[in-house]
């Protein structure tokens, strides 16, 4: 039987689940063909539901969305039982200013010479579509689900909230 998913026009509850994820893997397509991925650090979504990643401009990602802007984006939090997928288009952006207002110290780790270094870029990755599973994180259900599957065989698993966002184009 097919899973029935709720399909929703709100970017809104996507980034609500992915906010506090601070690390997605990206994936890119390298060569024309082969998928390439990579963990990003994500700063802060923004509420229409742009995604900021910091970059170099060298760097072989910038290379490839430059040729194929098409992204997929995987954030998991396993101890919250969340897990969301991404698609969307993303972009290079080398304005100065948008770099500074979305600098933070935590990234000197990658970028030591600062938010004045000339080789930082962004990569802003507007959505196209998202999904999200959201199950209930309890030791009691999943125990139930345990006993239940042992007593009759059968899998009884607490039914993961499950929803499809799609951004009309």
């Amino acid at each position: 039987m097919a899973d029935q998913v709720a399909v929703s026009h709100d970017v809104t509850k996507l980034v609500e689940k992915i906010k506090d994820v601070k690390i997605a893997m990206m994936t890119t397509i390298e060569n024309g063909q082969e998928l390439h991925s990579r963990p990003m650090y994500t700063t802060l979504p923004e509420a229409d539901g742009t995604l900021w990643f910091f970059t170099e401009q060298d760097s072989q990602k910038v290379s490839e969305v430059q040729q194929d802007r098409h992204v997929s984006l995987g954030y998991a939090s396993p101890g919250d039982n969340l897990y969301v997928a991404i698609t969307g288009t993303a972009h290079v952006v080398t304005d100065r200013a948008k770099i500074k207002e979305l600098w933070s110290e935590a990234l000197r780790g990658w970028f030591p010479k600062g938010s004045d270094d000339p080789n930082i870029a962004l990569l802003r990755v507007t959505i196209n579509k998202g999904e999200f599973w959201d199950t209930p994180n309890s030791t009691l259900l999943r125990a139930y689900a345990y006993v239940k599957a042992v007593a009759t065989g059968e899998r009884d698993q607490p039914s993961p909230e499950r929803q499809s966002v799609v951004i009309p184009q």
